[in-house]
């Protein structure tokens, strides 16, 4: 039996004998590791049995993670909020940081950009006040993440850049790839397909590296965007195929909504249109699933894309 398993049969020990300190500590230490390997359904689990036995810090801001990255952020920041009081109630000010700055990347992704500075700008001086470069750089990397989606790309690009050396120093691998991606994005957004490319590949090869499943698809579905706005579909096409699978795997039926979407308006675009309709109606449903905004205008486009059928079949 490998460490780790042990480790996962004495937390089930901890919570069948009704032993709440063994067993929030252990099933911490095992989600981080599992967190890293997007093994997201196994990190809920083990989060929610520990929940069994009382309230608890780092088990609320487990859970948070797994409900942020499988695209339910209105649960995410509900566990985040009871982490954050307790964490607060503690005195523990590294992990309140850690846990403001996960809050704000709720938000960010949500598109509420204003909220989701406050929390990372709060953030910020506590990680510093306590001396963790590793909160540092990834708050520092969030902060560049907003300025990108806000199109200012100086001010991005000053974050990112204060933030990668800090990632390379500590050997924050995960942090670098997540940065390295980050930056091809603000380039992607001011239209330098080649340069984002070189960013994005750079990244690509670190998060495979380090196990980091759910940042390895996000990777591949930003190269993918780029072969796109570059003209090359069929390119486009295998790293969105890449993609998929992985998001299936980790349970991100949100971001399945959105690959399963480029794959059919490539197929649309190729005249594909059966095809199109079929990963249409499959994003139609996912998004029902997950009260995806993205829902109505999302149903509008199968419908323009079954019209198209239609009329395809009438002139033939």
């Amino acid at each position: 039996m490998t460490t780790l398993a042990r480790l996962v049969e004495v937390h089930r020990l901890a919570v069948a004998g009704q032993e709440p300190a063994i067993a929030q500590d252990i099933g911490h230490l095992v989600s981080r590791t599992w967190l890293r390997r997007s093994r997201f359904a196994d990190v809920a689990a083990l989060a929610n049995a520990t929940l069994t036995l009382g309230p608890n810090a780092g088990a609320f801001y487990d859970l948070g993670w797994v409900q942020s990255a499988t695209g339910h952020p209105r649960r995410a920041l509900i566990s985040y909020a009871q982490a954050l009081d307790l964490y607060r109630e503690a005195g523990h000010r590294g992990n309140e940081a850690a846990t403001l700055t996960n809050i704000g990347g709720v938000y960010n992704r949500l598109g509420d950009r204003e909220r989701a500075l406050a929390y990372y700008e709060q953030a910020l001086p506590i990680a510093r006040e306590v001396g963790h470069r590793g909160n540092e750089a990834a708050t520092l990397a969030n902060i560049g993440g907003v300025y990108g989606r806000l199109g200012d790309r100086e001010r991005a690009l000053t974050y990112f850049e204060q933030a990668l050396p800090i990632q390379r120093e500590i050997g924050d691998r995960a942090g670098e790839a997540t940065t390295l991606n980050n930056i091809g994005g603000v380039y992607a957004n001011v239209s330098d397909g080649e340069r984002a490319l070189t960013y994005f590949e750079q990244a690509l090869p670190i998060r495979r590296e380090v196990g980091d499943r759910r940042g390895e698809a996000t990777t591949l579905n930003n190269i993918g965007l780029i072969y796109v706005y570059l003209g090359e579909r069929e390119r486009a096409l295998t790293y969105y195929e890449q993609a998929l699978p992985i998001i299936r795997e980790i349970g991100d039926r949100a971001s399945e909504a959105v690959t399963r979407y480029n794959i059919g308006m490539i197929h649309r675009a190729d005249g594909n249109l059966d095809q199109a309709i079929h990963e249409l109606e499959v994003v139609v449903d996912l998004d029902r699933q997950v009260d995806h905004p993205d829902l109505a205008s999302d149903t509008l486009v199968l419908e323009q894309v079954r019209k198209e059928r239609a009329e395809a079949r009438d002139t033939t």
